[in-house]
């Protein structure tokens, strides 16, 4: 049983992310706003950036979605300070992409904190 629930996560953002990948947007931000910043930019125009996008922003909702009301606003201020690091990255695409596994990472292991029932 624990087994299928450290396999549910990845299959999920698997699943969701899947119809999104042909979508010409990101999954946090609309790609055809005339006033992108320059991180933004960058990952409308790299395929894996906006690829790392989807999962990312998939990942955090659905974690926001298993983490209790005090837990949620802790994960709220992670992610406000990761943007403010991404957008430092302005137009770096290997900033970017290093900054996106560092989340990803970091909310994995958040997932893996969390209290389950067995």
């Amino acid at each position: 049983m624990r087994r299928l629930r450290s396999t549910l996560l990845p299959f999920a953002i698997f699943i969701l992310c899947t119809p999104l990948a042909s979508v010409s947007y990101a999954a946090s931000f609309d790609c055809e706003a005339k006033e992108l910043k320059p991180d933004e930019k960058v990952i409308c125009e790299n395929r894996a950036l906006n690829d790392a996008d989807v999962k990312m922003v998939t990942t955090f909702d659905l974690l926001s979605g298993l983490m209790a009301m005090g837990s949620r606003g802790t994960l709220q201020d992670g992610q406000t300070a990761w943007l403010k690091k991404r957008q430092e990255c302005a137009s770096d695409a290997a900033c970017i992409k290093a900054a996106y596994d560092e989340r990803l990472k970091q909310l994995d292991e958040t997932y893996k904190k969390i209290n389950r029932p067995l």
